[in-house]
């Protein structure tokens, strides 16, 4: 899930961007301290959205920078478990295929696709249902549910783990395959 939220923080001015106007060095500032955070409580940092900054600033003895009290917005991304999410196929292996989902990449295993066996060709770079005939590939959009997320601390990644097999999720295709289905009985009875 997206969301804007409000903070307030301190921030140093270096006293090497002095010439620039106060707001944009402290956009600066909070950009490289705030964004591609990972956080539990905020979730993924994508932006610095607004900066308001107090023009009276602080100087601490021994440092040549001004230290000034700032509001501003950040765009965030806070996976929630049993959220349903819709992402694009970016890579396709062995063990399964990667869906960006906002600002990071989901593992769907190949255990979560279907209830088919499934096989890779490496050579096509596809994963392929045995008896189902279904196929898998970059660039496909899938709807899933997050089962598992994990947050770290600082910049790395985490982890979030997904799933598509429940009633309603997969592949887009297949699942408006699956409504189109379940339509046409409805349509014959009428007739």
């Amino acid at each position: 899930m997206f969301n804007l939220i409000t903070l307030k923080d301190t921030i140093r001015i270096s006293p090497s961007k002095f010439n620039q106007p106060l707001d944009a060095a402290a956009y600066e500032e909070l950009r490289g301290k705030y964004e591609g955070l990972v956080d539990e409580d905020l979730g993924y940092v994508i932006s610095v959205i607004k900066v308001e900054v107090n023009p009276i600033g602080r100087i601490v003895p021994g440092d040549g920078g001004t230290h000034h009290q700032v509001t501003f917005s950040i765009m965030t991304f806070f996976p929630q478990l049993q959220e349903i999410v819709e992402g694009e196929v970016v890579e396709v292996a062995d063990f399964g295929t990667f869906l960006r989902i906002g600002p990071v990449d989901a593992l769907l295993h190949v255990s979560q696709l279907m209830d088919d066996f499934i096989s890779y060709d490496e050579r096509q770079g596809i994963l392929l249902g045995k008896e189902s005939g279904r196929t898998i590939q970059r660039g496909d959009l899938f709807r899933v549910r997050m089962v598992a997320v994990s947050f770290p601390k600082g910049r790395s990644s985490g982890k979030i783990g997904v799933t598509a097999r429940q009633p309603m999720l997969g592949k887009i295709d297949w699942i408006n395959n699956e409504v189109k289905a379940m339509e046409t009985p409805k349509e014959e009875k009428k007739k």
